[in-house]
């Protein structure tokens, strides 16, 4: 059986954290690749939005204009929302079945749905597969954060988590050197291919990893019982506080950082175009835009384990949601509207927007520390999936605010709203800082 975090008794003195069992490096770097392509995948569609629906659009009958394309990206960003949602029902499937059986069927089922996409001849297609890979996409971050949390040494659980969750920021790092190179030269189909990719991973998934030894040691309880129990004792009179408070901060994270970084690039596509730049100069400054904000994300995500050491799960979170609540505001509200001066600042504002988008690496630590074993992953996936629902609508209302305003630098600021009410709920959520990940 591989070494879990339990292991760390045949170190009682030494002050030396214990070395990485095989399995924990190789589950590690299969959750870690899983998550950094999930990245990639997820990203492909906000870097190709303009150029796909400038194509689409008029082969689905509908006139391809400023506010159209605003319009039906929003409503397919929400609906590629809705498909995240439906993710919590990985859950209930890696607490049944195991983290890593299940970590191969949401690469897979992800893989082959943005594939797909890169053979569709109108916008509705795009829509229904958009819809069916975020399913898969919502699924990877539960089962692979789990997994790590599970496996890892107590005392390096921190510094795994961070790492883990640097993994999608990697992916939208590479998806714009993708769209740098493949994207500006041979189309957004192009993109679509590429991001079919992760499914190559699974071989090397399927061979190399076991499950962690926290679920094994509950293997027999969990595969007897029924496949909603874990999802309904999160809504038990110990779990429920606890799981609506964390959907909600969720909720605060989805409604503001993704309607507020998904629209970057086709911000920066705007600003080129208007200032002369050709098509495919502004998708190149659009590329680099989007490799500043995730390097400035992986960099948050690195100092995550220190901050939440230094001030709490709480503070930490705290911080990344003051950046985010004014750093969008300034960017979209104010910067986006400087004219000719435009792209310098708003490539400054960009670093500390993705600083504050660390935020969701936060999540990756603290929730499994709040629950079981034989209902974390459902914890996890419920907690991090169905708030989308409720982005779903706030993304699509970005959408028709850009088309009421024509233009989506105030739509896109409002959404720093949804930071400030978080703030306002973080002081309620459980601090867990100082304990041991539950049994």
């Amino acid at each position: 059986m591989p070494r879990s975090s339990a292991d760390e008794v045949n170190h009682p003195a030494s002050g030396v954290p214990p070395s990485l069992t095989r399995n924990q490096i190789r589950g590690f770097w299969a959750s870690w690749g899983g998550w950094t392509l999930d990245g990639m995948d997820s990203f492909v569609y906000a870097l190709v939005l303009v150029p796909s629906l400038r194509e689409l659009l008029p082969r689905s009958g509908i006139p391809a204009t400023k506010g159209n394309i605003g319009v039906y990206g929003g409503l397919l960003f929400a609906l590629f929302l809705v498909g995240w949602g439906l993710a919590f029902l990985w859950g209930p499937i890696g607490d049944k079945f195991g983290r890593v059986r299940t970590l191969m069927l949401t690469i897979l089922w992800y893989s082959v749905f943005t594939f797909l996409s890169a053979f569709v001849t109108g916008v509705w297609q795009l829509a229904v597969l958009r819809l069916l890979a975020g399913i898969g996409i919502g699924g990877e971050w539960a089962m692979g954060g789990t997994f790590v949390a599970e496996e890892w040494p107590e005392s390096r659980r921190r510094v795994g988590a961070g790492l883990m969750h640097t993994g999608y920021y990697v992916g939208i790092f590479l998806a714009a050197l993708a769209n740098y190179g493949i994207g500006s030269r041979f189309g957004w189909r192009a993109m679509f291919i590429v991001g079919g990719l992760p499914a190559l991973l699974l071989a090397w998934v399927r061979h190399g990893v076991t499950e962690p030894a926290a679920w094994t040691r509950k293997e027999n309880l969990v595969r007897g019982w029924a496949f909603l129990r874990p999802l309904a004792t999160l809504f038990s009179p110990a779990w429920r506080r606890r799981t609506i408070l964390n959907s909600l901060l969720m909720l605060a994270s989805i409604c503001g950082l993704w309607a507020g970084t998904v629209y970057v690039p086709s911000a920066i596509t705007s600003v080129a175009e208007a200032s002369g730049r050709s098509a495919p100069q502004a998708a190149q400054l659009a590329s680099w835009g989007v490799m500043l904000v995730a390097f400035a994300t992986i960099l948050g995500c690195l100092a995550m384990p220190w901050l939440a050491e230094r001030v709490g799960r709480r503070g930490a979170l705290a911080i990344f949601f003051f950046l985010m609540m004014v750093f969008i505001a300034l960017t979209f509200g104010k910067v986006f509207y400087l004219g000719a001066a435009t792209l310098p600042w708003f490539f400054v504002c960009l670093f500390f927007l993705g600083l504050g988008g660390a935020n969701f690496s936060v999540y990756t630590l603290w929730l499994p520390e709040q629950y079981p074993t034989e209902c974390r992953a459902s914890a996890f996936a419920f907690s991090t999936s169905f708030a989308r629902f409720a982005g779903a609508g706030i993304t699509f209302l970005v959408g028709a605010g850009i088309r009421h305003f024509g233009s989506l630098g105030t739509p896109v600021a409002m959404t720093s709203l949804a930071f400030a009410l978080g703030l306002l709920l973080i002081p309620f959520g459980a601090e867990t800082r100082g304990r041991s990940l539950p049994a």
